[in-house]
């Protein structure tokens, strides 16, 4: 049975737990603020350039470029997973990584020789630990780093989708709906399809238009801009997601260390209680001895 020592000891140590958990919940918050700013105001930019690529292709008619080319048999698959470098965030990066996994292995059923990329310190040491070899494993990107590196990711995904090192590339991300809610989420980026480019529809008026260059131009423009804003996307994604994870799961945390330091103040003070009642007992025992 733990004596009082061991309780005080335990509650201490409670508490400073409490403290940290509370401190990295407000640090969460505080960049969750930032991080959804980011990515919310990303996704008009994707949807205007969705729906321009929709228009332009209806207008061009019939083209071809090889960012749209699907291939006749799939072999080689390129699977991209973006995590986050920290845990802490509760399920945030291993409910990714496990239905990633699956994902893989779904595909090797199937005969296809997959390829990984991973982004984040979490799918990097997960699938290591698992012996899926990868590619290329990134690590600690800021959100200063985005842009850049959205922009050399689609321009080798590029190089390599039209040098045939790969049939398919997809990549893996939480998709950031609320504090509360992420959605592991899987998006085929190559080869790109308008017609299911996007889910928001173009619910204006509907015009003709005159394309100057042709239309066939404008396409070889957009498809691999649209590219980049898909990579960028589930950059930015992901990393509201991490803080709204993190901010929820130390919450959580805090609110659990507050519920153990009351039960283990009500268990020291029934020990202390019980001590005094006992010392009470001892006293009036020896006083009627005498």
């Amino acid at each position: 049975m733990a004596t009082l020592r061991d309780i005080r000891t335990r509650i201490a140590s409670v508490k400073n737990t409490r403290q940290i958990t509370s401190a990295m919940k407000m640090v969460s918050a505080a960049k969750l603020r930032r991080a959804t700013e980011s990515a919310t105001s990303a996704r008009p930019y994707q949807q205007t350039l969705t729906q321009t690529l929709r228009r332009v292709a209806a207008g061009a008619g019939e083209v071809e470029h090889p960012l749209l080319t699907s291939r006749d048999v799939v072999k080689n698959v390129l699977v991209i997973v973006v995590t986050s470098d920290r845990g802490l965030c509760g399920g945030f990066n291993g409910t990714l990584n496990r239905r990633t996994e699956d994902f893989v292995k779904k595909h090797r059923a199937e005969g296809h020789v997959v390829t990984m990329r991973t982004y984040g310190r979490k799918s990097k040491d997960f699938f290591k630990s698992r012996g899926f070899s990868t590619a290329t494993a990134r690590t600690d990107l800021v959100r200063a780093m985005f842009a850049d590196e959205s922009a050399a990711l689609a321009a080798t995904l590029t190089a390599d989708f039209e040098a045939g090192v790969f049939d398919e590339a997809w990549i893996a991300f939480n998709q950031f709906k609320s504090t509360l809610n992420q959605i592991p989420t899987f998006n085929r980026v190559l080869p790109l399809s308008i017609e299911t480019a996007g889910a928001v529809e173009n619910t204006g008026p509907s015009a003709d238009y005159v394309y100057e260059p042709s239309g066939e131009t404008l396409l070889g423009a957009l498809l691999p801009m649209y590219l980049r804003t898909l990579l960028l996307q589930s950059f930015l994604e992901t990393e509201a997601g991490e803080q709204a994870a993190r901010m929820t799961a130390m919450d959580n945390a805090t609110r659990n260390a507050s519920d153990l330091i009351s039960a283990l103040t009500l268990e020291y003070n029934r020990g202390r209680q019980a001590a005094i009642t006992k010392e009470l007992i001892e006293i009036v025992s020896g006083a009627e001895a005498l």
